[in-house]
């Protein structure tokens, strides 16, 4: 029995007008601090994982895609994906580079450094992206935050569509940043230690 539809079930939708306005005009990469936000914040209120299982429109592109559309192999991931020491070293992994990006940023604000129009792929494979920005039409520093913030962003989403394709379609999740950090909250809030 197919269970009733609700109007989440479509933010797979919101994943992809995401990155395609992202293409076009490298600003709208602010938009992604919704999908940064949003599921730490609902940990911390509700003490559960809604987002994950709900609102998280790039997991269910990744359903999507690899699950009804069969661009998955949908096989079992390797164990060490789903353990402690991957899934936290990973989330470091990212804040460093998180961390990275805000330093780059307050860089520019500062007027220590000058903006540069590069979207970084793997966290170093430099893409120019140039065409997405005009150079004046905000200040320069939240320019550089939409180039290091999209690069994140598109970074992540490359990684999740490689798991996808060998593995089961939302691997990605077993590991996601956002995944862990929401998991560590609900650990927090809920008062358990494992």
């Amino acid at each position: 029995m197919n269970r009733k539809r609700h109007w989440y079930d479509y933010l797979w939708i919101w994943a992809i007008i995401y990155f395609s306005l992202g293409f076009f005009n490298i600003l709208f990469a602010w938009l992604g601090m919704i999908d940064f936000f949003l599921p730490l914040a609902i940990a911390v209120i509700g003490g559960n994982k809604w987002f994950c299982n709900n609102f998280c429109g790039r997991g269910q592109l990744f359903s999507l895609v690899g699950g009804k559309l069969g661009c998955s192999l949908n096989k079992p991931a390797p164990s060490w994906i789903y353990s402690k020491w991957f899934r936290y070293g990973f989330l470091a992994f990212f804040m460093i580079m998180f961390g990275n990006m805000v330093f780059q940023t307050y860089i520019v604000f500062a007027g220590a450094g000058t903006l540069k129009e590069v979207i970084k792929l793997f966290w170093s494979v430099k893409v120019p992206w140039g065409w997405t920005y005009t150079a004046g039409m905000t200040a320069d520093w939240i320019a550089q935050f939409s180039f290091g913030f999209y690069s994140i962003m598109l970074t992540s989403f490359i990684i999740g569509l490689i798991v996808m394709i060998f593995f089961k379609p939302r691997t990605w999740c077993a590991f996601c940043p956002m995944g862990t950090m929401t998991q560590l909250i609900c650990k927090l809030r809920n008062g358990k230690s494992h």
